[in-house]
């Protein structure tokens, strides 16, 4: 893909071109992350699990892969792989964490959960609304 330069005298009148793809339609990056793109279907809900199980699970085997090439320190050190064990030490560290946020953010959630809730209920001693007969008429 080449640009071309603006000529002299042109000012700022001048439009990039857009980039052409292989087939002769304007690349699709050009397309999906313009200025003026528009989502092409909904957003879809945020996937909600078992978030603090899921990110113990990974912390956990993080720090079982530190410990298991912890012994071969050597080996990976001669073979320039020593990365390899302080990546696992820093996937643990971050995965603690990760433990951290998502038990407060599960909290949270569960709080503000309580809190509407108890903003619904009615309050105890308040009159209770008028029964109605059943047939949908008012008295």
């Amino acid at each position: 893909m080449a640009w071309s330069r603006p000529r002299a005298g042109l000012g700022d009148s001048y439009e990039r071109p857009t980039p052409i793809g292989p087939w002769g339609r304007p690349h699709r990056l050009t397309t999906m992350t313009g200025s003026t793109a528009t989502p092409q279907r909904e957003a879809p809900a945020p996937l909600e699990g078992p978030i603090v199980a899921t990110v113990t699970g990974g912390t956990i085997i993080w720090f079982v892969m530190f410990l298991a090439q912890l012994p071969f320190y050597g080996w990976f050190s001669d073979h320039g792989h020593a990365w390899w064990i302080w990546t696992c030490l820093t996937g643990a560290g971050l995965g603690c964490f990760g433990i951290w946020y998502v038990r407060s953010r599960d909290a949270a959630i569960k709080r503000a959960a309580a809190a509407s809730a108890a903003s619904d209920a009615p309050e105890p001693g308040a009159p209770d609304a008028p029964a109605s007969s059943g047939d949908g008429s008012t008295h």
